[in-house]
């Protein structure tokens, strides 16, 4: 058995550190900033808000979703309620039936015999909103009481365009998603402090109707790209802690893939379709978006670099023996998927989020595309039937 080479010692070790750089970057911001609750000059409002929802053979779950609406902290006379529909199970007999028995909020429905994608349903249902105000959600979502009065109360400063929440709690007891989720909490409070956040939540985000962009109707990522549209004219886009919203998690590696992958390749589309946004826009194109591109381009292909190296180099000089280390690596995944990693858990939620990064960037370069349409969340809807 030879010795490992100094040289592969120091390439792996400079692909680690390449790779970890946006976190190094984002925690040192952190701890500098010291960021807390949202960098906007809120103020008392109440406005009309029209609640957007759209969807697709939800009837099971309507219900939950429409009760979350009529708890908030709000005047529900000033509150409209659209759905963006497609479906054919009766989603919106279910919610007339629920609404008949409130005498607000309003409910306008934008019914579309096919489906054409999530960014076309909400380009006509915020055409066809009424309100100042349009928040955007989804029905397998759980919303706090107090998202729509943080939400106005943070678009009342005029340099706020978008405000997106946070997800504080993750059903399923998925500690991979919660990982996750709390690590771009702490990306998003530094970004709203630089400037601007990159990703903003579908379930939980907030815009002036006047303010609204419509986005191409191919896009996946159709929450992220209104955001990107808003700061191209001129407004930021924040992160509320406030504005608290649920979501459910799995740990399984083959369910992330089903759920993450797409996100990821949305993700991916709207930096590419606004790469011209580089370097303007002051520390958003210099910081904010740089530092994005770093970690969902450059990062996933330096970390599949470095386990493609690291496991030829094991082989060649241990033989069988270097099996080892590409053996080590399943059952770091193996126990991570089961939550079974402890304090290395968070190293493990990053490192699954690459893998997404990586295959949609292979099936982009492969010219792969995309419809819009996302495919139906079984195990998501289940967590609030």
């Amino acid at each position: 058995m030879r010795r490992f080479p100094n040289g592969f010692v120091t390439v792996t070790g400079a692909l680690a550190a390449l790779t970890a750089l946006p976190y190094f970057l984002y925690l040192f911001l952190y701890a500098v900033l010291k960021p807390e609750g949202v960098p906007a000059d809120k103020a008392p409002a109440e406005p009309t808000v029209s609640v957007v929802i759209p969807t697709y053979n939800e009837a099971s779950i309507i219900d939950s979703k429409l009760s979350d609406i009529v708890a908030l902290d709000y005047p529900l006379k000033k509150v409209e309620v659209v759905l963006a529909d497609a479906s054919t199970d009766g989603t919106v007999a279910t919610a007339k039936d629920f609404l008949d028995d409130y005498d607000a909020p309003e409910l306008t429905v934008i019914h579309d015999d096919e489906r054409r994608g999530v960014a076309t349903a909400v380009n006509e249902a915020v055409a066809s909103a009424t309100g100042e105000v349009i928040f955007r959600t989804d029905a397998d979502s759980a919303l706090g009481p107090g998202v729509l009065r943080e939400s106005v109360a943070t678009l009342a400063d005029p340099s706020v365009g978008v405000v997106t929440g946070r997800q504080t709690e993750v059903l399923g007891d998925s500690e991979v998603e919660t990982d996750y989720r709390d690590l771009l909490t702490l990306v998003q409070a530094v970004e709203s402090r630089l400037d601007s956040t990159f990703i903003v939540h579908g379930p939980c985000v907030a815009f002036r109707r006047d303010d609204y962009v419509p986005v191409p109707t191919d896009t996946i990522a159709d929450d992220t790209a209104l955001a990107l549209e808003i700061r191209r004219a001129g407004k930021r886009v924040v992160m509320n802690p406030a504005m608290r919203f649920v979501e459910s998690g799995v740990s399984s590696f083959r369910a992330r893939r089903t759920r993450k992958d797409r996100r990821a390749k949305g993700l991916l589309q709207v930096l590419l379709r606004n790469r011209d946004m580089l370097g303007q826009y002051g520390s958003y194109g210099r910081i904010v978006l740089p530092i994005n591109w770093w970690f969902m381009i450059v990062s996933p292909w330096l970390i599949a670099s470095g386990v493609a190296l690291t496991s030829l180099i094991a082989l060649l000089v241990a033989g069988p023996f270097g099996l080892v280390v590409p053996g080590a690596m399943v059952a770091y995944v193996w126990l991570g998927q089961r939550d079974a990693l402890g304090p290395l858990g968070t190293p493990y939620a990053v490192l699954d989020s690459q893998v997404s990064l990586w295959l949609a960037s292979v099936e982009l370069l492969i010219g792969g595309t995309g419809d819009g349409t996302w495919t139906v969340d079984r195990e998501s809807r289940e967590a609030f039937e």
